[in-house]
């Protein structure tokens, strides 16, 4: 249990039977009345944003997280397959749970699983991967002076803007939670 006067950002809680993460949290103490605590919470599972006040005193459950580096094997369906490295047993987790985290990931790359009490409930990509260009166009010179960027495709699938001067056959480097590029490696 932990108290609403020792919350943090990036806490993990159990709260009306869901799991929220704390994604932002002040202490009021208004001039006229009891003091209490602000909270902005991220649920886990759904991603909704609710904003709730506690009182200092108030006690809610800790949630714990496991969060396990699995190896993403393949994707047949609407199923992607994810293997432990240590024991090799592997998982198959629906696209629901998984959303579009894998937009950036190949095959055999490491991702963090995240579950709570068994229940996966979201995948981690890596923070930065590397990708060949399968298709883009080609710059034009004389267009840089603004930072110009063009659309292309990645070997998984997925769009990136990148500079005019990359072209098809370049490896780049992404940051996968914003999806922009960051340099060609």
């Amino acid at each position: 249990m932990i108290s609403a006067g020792d919350f943090r950002n990036g806490i993990t809680i159990e709260l009306e039977g869901n799991i929220f993460q704390i994604v932002e949290f002040q202490h009021v103490k208004p001039g006229k009345g009891a003091a209490f605590v602000r909270t902005k919470l991220k649920n886990i599972k759904s991603g909704g944003v609710v904003e709730r006040t506690f009182r200092p005193t108030e006690k809610c459950p800790q949630a714990r997280i496991d969060r396990k580096d699995m190896q993403y094997l393949y994707s047949d369906g609407d199923l992607f397959y994810f293997m432990d490295v240590e024991n090799y047993e592997q998982i198959a987790i629906n696209s629901d749970s998984i959303g579009d985290a894998l937009k950036f990931v190949k095959e055999n790359e490491m991702c963090k699983i995240c579950s709570h009490n068994g229940n996966v409930f979201a995948v981690e990509p890596p923070l930065f991967v590397e990708l060949d260009i399968t298709e883009t166009e080609p710059g034009f010179k004389g267009d840089t002076a603004t930072g110009a960027t063009k659309p292309a495709v990645v070997e998984t699938g997925a769009t990136v803007y990148v500079p005019l001067f990359v072209e098809i056959g370049d490896k780049i480097k992404i940051d996968t939670r914003s999806g922009e590029y960051l340099s060609r490696v």
